[in-house]
C-alpha cells in the first residue's frame, strides 16, 4: 500500500545505513523498509524479470548492480524521497559523497534516463 505523500513529505531525506542493491536502479537501506527504486534511471532486468511486452534496457544486469555498489560501497549516501511508484516503493533520488547515483549510472551507461527528469547538468 502507497505511503500518502503527505507523511513522506516530513522524512523525504535521510541517510542511507548500509546500501545494498538487487540490480542496477534500486536501494536498500538497513535503516528503512523496503527496497526503493532510483529516480530518473531504467537499468537492465536481472534474468528472468522483464515481464512480456515490457521494453527493458539491453545490456549486462549483474555489470550494473555492481557498478552500482562500488558507486555507494563505504560513502555517505544521502537520498530523498520523491514520490511512490505503483509497486508501493518509495522513489528515491540518491547521492553518494555528494555525486548523483543516477546521473553517474547514465554515465557509466549501466542505466538509461527513464521515468523522471533527472538533471545531471553540471554547473
Amino acid at each position: 500500500m502507497p505511503l500518502p505523500f503527505l507523511a513522506l513529505a516530513s522524512a523525504a531525506s535521510f541517510l542511507c545505513a548500509a546500501p545494498s542493491h538487487h540490480d542496477g536502479d534500486n536501494v536498500r537501506c538497513r535503516n528503512v523498509p523496503g527496497s526503493m527504486r532510483l529516480y530518473g534511471i531504467d537499468a537492465p532486468e536481472m534474468p528472468g524479470a522483464c515481464k512480456p511486452g515490457r521494453r527493458c534496457v539491453r545490456g549486462d544486469p549483474f555489470a550494473a548492480r555492481d557498478y552500482l555498489r562500488r558507486l555507494t560501497r563505504g560513502r555517505a549516501v544521502r537520498c530523498e524521497t520523491l514520490d511512490v511508484d505503483s509497486y508501493g516503493r518509495r522513489v528515491v533520488n540518491c547521492t553518494a559523497d555528494g555525486v548523483n547515483i543516477g546521473c553517474a549510472m547514465i554515465a557509466a551507461r549501466q542505466a538509461v534516463p527513464r521515468y523522471g527528469a533527472l538533471n545531471c547538468r553540471r554547473g
